[in-house]
């Protein structure tokens, strides 16, 4: 079914429409759940990003999907009213907002489900998709001594807000993103219905919502794929001073064998040869009494580090370095291990994998945690950011996925040129496999096998000023105006685009799917205002 595309496209001012009763709307949906009007929807209008505040009518907190039904359908009544679902309210350019509308707040149904299923000898999880995922670790760990494969760096997301865009970390290169380690959802749809999906199962609406940007349904529930945790976590840090000795390495590690020895683990960053204490060595340590031996300023204005791990249990057959390393740990200490000592499994593991590798020898840290702590490494980031106010302050992030084959040109201009001086954050950048990409989800990737993402991750200073933060935005613009005068293959992640044609050029020839998908199971445009790419369509 092809449709018309204009009648799906953003308006200009959505604010200048007309206001439906929203209060005797909401009068009669008969909620199990809350609402709030007015004065009080301060937590709806602001998101991660700070840029941007888009007032709602209402913010609900719905206690299940027959909640998110109710509102949907009642919205549907209406003549402009649309509906937005907000996780944890960690997007980046307001994709979670919608302006005079109703916001669900889905954190109120975190625990609506929690349990273990066994199917075919195989483990998996029920989720809210209001859960947190730093819940649904614990909990995971905790009680049932098993873990979901494939992660975010930061957890302090959504189920549901994270598998509606991918889901990306260090692990991705093996299981693929967490839209990649999903079997089931319940969702509901634009039209208010609550439909179970799976590959097998309404398979349209389950490929459509993993990675949709929310544009198809609501995720109230997943089945998520578990495996056992491991107790402990040797974390690694190499440093390298030529892009293209770190590319090689990082590559190789991601395309060995599953079933051979490998790291579970694998990230790259970029930091400035300097000492500053944000952008530059001091944020490559991972202890307190690492020292960083600076590299000559020959070596160029930006050096780069190698980020591994390898999981372990305290139950394996560790040398004695390693039983004093377990140990410390369990006493709340980061263990440190020294390569001269006598060398057990996981030593043996680490030393043929990091022998194979280009790495300054100088130039290599490691800590052994717990896999829980290690997972949950971005936590102490966050209450030291909230610490320094700068948590709260806005956030213009920039995430992509640039092809192998146009990483080293990215890397000659953008990294050791428009942003030689760093970004006040970390500059992720580490390679994955297509191949362990769904291609039938909404997601968008390069084409090529290998590809990077590339996540600027920039923290501006408490109270920026706003001609601070709108040149930080250029700076956004600029990098990606230059990918797209180079013809890189490249994807932005979290896309944000203001305009059809820069929507329908990053669906490519998936857009008339995108479209028909979105007039099969949301034809009013209801859902996921703030995503900017169809606008609310008025009742027939």
């Amino acid at each position: 079914m092809i449709v018309c595309l204009e009648r799906f496209m953003p308006e200009n001012d959505a604010e200048s429409r007309p206001d439906d009763d929203v209060s005797s709307i909401c009068n009669t949906l008969d909620l199990q759940g809350g609402i709030e009007c007015g004065g009080s929807t301060g937590l709806a209008d602001k998101d991660f990003g700070g840029m941007y505040s888009f007032k709602p009518l209402a913010i609900i907190r719905p206690t299940a999907a027959d909640d998110v039904a109710r509102v949907v359908k009642a919205a549907s009544r209406s003549s402009n009213l649309t509906v937005a679902a907000r996780g944890n309210g960690h997007s980046i350019n307001g994709q979670a907002m919608a302006p005079r509308g109703l916001v669900l707040d889905m954190r109120s149904t975190e625990d609506n489900h929690f349990k273990l299923l066994t199917i075919d000898g195989v483990s998996y999880v029920d989720v809210s998709g209001g859960a947190l995922w730093e819940d649904v670790l614990r909990r995971c760990v905790f009680e049932f001594r098993m873990a979901p494969r494939s992660w975010t760096d930061y957890l302090g997301l959504t189920v549901g807000g994270t598998l509606s865009n991918a889901g990306v970390s260090g692990q991705a290169f093996r299981y693929g993103p967490q839209t990649s380690n999903v079997t089931e959802l319940e969702v509901v749809t634009g039209k208010g219905d609550v439909l179970i999906c799976s590959e097998c199962e309404n398979p349209e609406l389950f490929f459509g919502v993993l990675g949709g940007l929310g544009q198809f349904g609501v995720i109230t529930r997943a089945r998520v794929l578990l495996q056992s945790a491991p107790d402990m976590v040797r974390w690694i840090r190499v440093m390298y001073t030529e892009f293209d000795e770190f590319t090689r390495d990082a590559e190789f590690l991601v395309t060995q064998p599953e079933e051979g020895e490998s790291f579970d683990y694998v990230e790259g960053f970029v930091f400035v040869n300097s000492d500053d204490p944000v952008n530059g060595w001091p944020s490559v340590s991972l202890d307190p009494d690492h020292w960083f031996e600076p590299e000559p300023r020959t070596a160029g204005s930006v050096l780069y580090c190698l980020e591994v791990a390898l999981h372990y249990n305290k139950s394996d057959n560790l040398s004695a370095v390693d039983t004093v390393l377990l140990e410390d740990v369990d006493h709340g200490l980061a263990g440190r291990s020294d390569p001269k000592l006598p060398a057990g499994p996981v030593i043996e593991v680490v030393s043929r994998l990091l022998g194979r590798l280009g790495f300054n020898r100088n130039l290599k840290y490691q800590v052994d945690v717990r896999y829980v702590d290690f997972l949950l490494r971005v936590k102490r980031a966050e209450e030291h950011a909230k610490a320094n106010g700068i948590w709260e302050a806005p956030h213009p992030w920039l995430n992509m996925f640039v092809s192998k084959s146009d990483i080293a040109e990215f890397d000659r201009v953008v990294f050791k040129k428009i942003l030689k001086d760093g970004i006040g954050g970390p500059m992720l950048v580490y390679p994955l496999l297509r191949c362990k990409w769904d291609n039938r989800t909404s997601i968008m990737v390069p084409d090529e096998e290998i590809f990077y993402l590339v996540a600027l991750l920039r923290f501006t200073p408490p109270d920026p000023e706003d001609s601070s933060v709108e040149n930080l935005v250029l700076q956004n613009n600029e990098i990606i105006q230059y990918c797209n005068r180079k013809g890189f293959d490249f994807k932005l992640y979290l896309p944000h685009y203001k305009s059809r044609e820069e929507w329908k050029h990053h669906f490519g020839n998936q857009w008339t799917k995108f479209v028909e998908r979105k007039a099969c199971f949301d034809p009013m445009a209801i859902l996921a205002p703030g995503q900017k790419i169809f606008s609310r369509t008025p009742q027939p």
